[in-house]
């Protein structure tokens, strides 16, 4: 196993050209906030624990923001903060994909 045990990477492209982009929707506030839930739930810090990155372009701007657990290379589509709690706890916390947000 590598040091973290999985990554949530949030788009958070922004495009300049005024294109429907992941930043434009908020990805920025949700990883923002997803990374401070991730530490009060205890999920995040150091080996075999979960880490919450930024990612540039993932190439689904069209139903953004967009979210990947990795490994498990589950993709969802993430509007707010409930939706962001309920990756945290069913996804990573407990093992379970979230099925009404996964792509």
């Amino acid at each position: 196993m590598g040091y973290y045990r999985q990554h949530l990477f949030f788009c958070t492209n922004r495009r300049e050209s005024g294109k429907q982009c992941c930043a434009a929707s908020g990805s920025e506030a949700l990883r923002a906030y997803a990374k401070q839930r991730a530490k009060e739930l205890g999920l995040s810090g150091g080996p075999g624990g979960v880490r919450v990155n930024a990612a540039g372009c993932l190439d689904r701007c069209e139903l953004g923001p967009v979210a990947v657990v990795y490994p498990d290379g589950v993709w969802y589509g993430v509007t707010d903060e409930r939706d962001v709690d309920e990756i945290l706890t069913e996804h990573l916390q407990n093992g379970r994909v979230v099925t009404r947000l996964k792509l």
